[in-house]
């Protein structure tokens, strides 16, 4: 087990939040949770992205800062309105949290990104050092890493994080009761590639960088991305149903809107950062992963 740290997380209600402080609560570390409303609990901290406040006297002497806070990019569609609070939610909390870490000055900063940072990579797969893409999710990330870096000289992390595959919730959350009826099938073409992590693996790996000297840019991706193809067919093998109704393109851009480009864009996305310093994925390969996760 590790040296027990002092740990404040931003975004701690949420599906990774959540599943990370029940894990770093069993390491035995101490957890505390930062709040968008006046502190009620011994472990919570208030902060107001909006106004740019952060309640920095129980922050003293932390020993880490996880910022993994943001509006949901799938959570909506993309109107004019959403795709600005999607920006918004990400850039003033970042910033917010950044000027705290600086104050404060905990060991290290993880701070949340996605992989919507390289933008479409076709079937070219792309590693921390390729630079970002062109569209919407491309330009909110660059911002988004931006702002992380005000935290000034503290060790900062930016969680690149691919698809995460959980059944509670996230896209697999929404895609099995399809499947489970035997209604699903690939997206699109299916041959766009999905950059994927268990939400399993994905909390380990944010304990690993915790404990481990690496700085910037970390993709949180499996080292085996899959097609659409590939991700639907598994998914489907693992539920013992058949995958025969595929979801065209055009319906798919007429249902979700704008956020039909992250269904039916492709990213392949290699995970090297935490491959060169010895991490190891207790679900690299996507049929254990599926078979474990809806079994």
């Amino acid at each position: 087990m590790s040296v027990p740290q002092r740990i404040a997380i931003t975004g701690a209600s949420g599906l990774i939040g959540s599943a990370l402080v029940g894990h770093l609560k069993s390491e035995g570390h101490t957890v505390q949770r930062l709040v968008r409303r006046p502190a009620a609990a011994s472990d919570e901290i208030s902060w107001d992205p909006i106004a740019g406040t952060v309640d920095l006297a129980p922050l003293e002497g932390v020993d880490a800062i996880i910022h993994l806070a943001g509006a949901g990019v799938g959570d909506k569609r993309w109107t004019k309105k959403y795709k600005s609070e999607i920006l918004n939610s990400r850039l003033m909390g970042t910033t917010t949290i950044a000027h705290a870490v600086a104050a404060v000055k905990p060991s290290v900063f993880i701070s949340g990104s996605a992989i919507g940072w390289y933008g479409e990579t076709g079937n070219r797969a792309v590693t921390e050092n390729d630079r970002a893409g062109e569209d919407f999710l491309s330009a909110v990330c660059r911002e988004w890493e931006s702002a992380a870096d005000l935290a000034g000289d503290t060790r900062t992390v930016k969680l690149r994080t691919g698809l995460v595959l959980e059944p509670t919730g996230g896209a697999l959350g929404r895609m099995l009761p399809l499947f489970r009826f035997g209604l699903g099938g690939k997206l699109g073409s299916g041959k766009q590639w999905w950059s994927w992590i268990t939400l399993h693996d994905h909390i380990r790996a944010i304990a690993f960088l915790l404990e481990n000297p690496i700085t910037g840019p970390v993709n949180l991706t499996s080292p085996n991305p899959v097609t659409n193809q590939e991700f639907t067919s598994g998914l489907a093998r693992a539920l013992h149903r058949p995958a025969l109704f595929p979801a065209p393109a055009l319906a798919l851009k007429i249902a979700l809107g704008g956020f039909s480009s992250e269904i039916l864009g492709s990213k392949r996305v290699i995970p090297q950062v935490l491959t060169e310093a010895g991490f190891t994925f207790n679900y690299p390969h996507i049929a254990a992963a599926l078979s474990a996760l809806v079994d």
